[in-house]
Parts: structure tokens; sequence; C-alpha cells
């Protein structure tokens, strides 16, 4: 794992100017590459060395075909239920890849929780405020950065809701 400064941070370049049009240069430097893909959740976090909750998985999910993000917490999975049942939609069902690219900007495995090529609902889950910090995409599987989910939270624009499913 290295931590790369502003220059060359390895952040997707959209990602970066997105930094910087909010005011938080300061990320750039906190930014983290790795020499190979984390695509997942458990991969990131192991790379990171950081509970696998503390990583903030960005998820497009299409609500009667409508794309809309969910932010949740690495060790949980999205109740599609819950989500149709909060956006008050008929059917929620994962987006396929050309379409999280085409809203996002960024492949799978790497979208941020801002800093997208459209606006679009965000919905993020309470879980994430279980956290001091959690990490998350940096626009790319290779890069993350850490944020107070809070401040998370609101850059994204996201509603808090109670999405995750529940264990038994």
């Amino acid at each position: 794992m290295t931590t790369i400064g502003t220059e060359g941070s390895g952040a997707h370049p959209r990602f970066a100017d997105a930094l910087r049009e909010l005011g938080l240069d300061h990320l750039h430097g906190q930014i983290r590459r790795f020499p190979d893909a984390t695509r997942t959740a458990a991969e990131a976090a192991a790379a990171i060395g950081c509970e696998l909750s503390q990583i903030c998985k960005s998820l497009i999910f299409a609500a009667d075909r409508v794309p809309v993000l969910v932010l949740m917490d690495g060790a949980s999975r999205v109740d599609v239920e819950r989500v149709r049942q909060e956006l008050g939609v008929e059917k929620v069902t994962r987006a396929k890849a050309d379409v999280v690219r085409e809203t996002t900007g960024y492949a799978i495995g790497g979208v941020p929780p801002f800093g997208h090529r459209t606006r679009t609902r965000v919905l993020a889950d309470r879980s994430l405020l279980e956290h001091d910090v959690v990490w998350a995409a940096a626009g790319t599987p290779y890069t993350v950065f850490p944020m107070e989910p809070g401040a998370l939270v609101a850059q994204a624009g996201a509603t808090l809701v109670d999405v995750r499913e529940q264990t038994s």
C-alpha cells in the first residue's frame, strides 16, 4: 500500500476535480493507491487493514429504471425491498455495468460516493455512522480515501435510511 500526495494521487481525474470543486483538496494527500485492484469490500478492507464494515460501498440500483446510488457499509448487503419501500417505487434491481458507468462515469469496483457524471438520488444506510472513519473508492478499483461518515453522507447529498438486510 502506498500513500501518494496531490500530484498524481491516483484518483480518477473526475474524482480529483470533484474534490477540488467541493473544497476537499486535503483529501488528495490521504488517497491510498494499491498495486492490485480492490474491487470488493473484503479486498479493500484487507489492503487497508480496517474492519469490513468501515468500507463504504457505492452501489447503483435501478428504481423503476431510474438510477439511484446506495451507500452501504462493506459488511452488509442492501435489502432491495427496503430500498423499494423507501423510494416508493414498484421495482428495484441492481444496475447493469453500462448503466453504472453511464450514470457515474466510473466502472464498478471504483465508484466513489460523490463526484459523479450525473446527479442521482442518494440513500446512505445508517450503519455507516457507526464508525469514526470510513473508506470509499476514489474513482478506480486501485484507490480509496478516508472520510468521516457524516461528512461523506453530506457531500454525497444522501438521505439517511435503514436499507441493509437484516440477519437473524
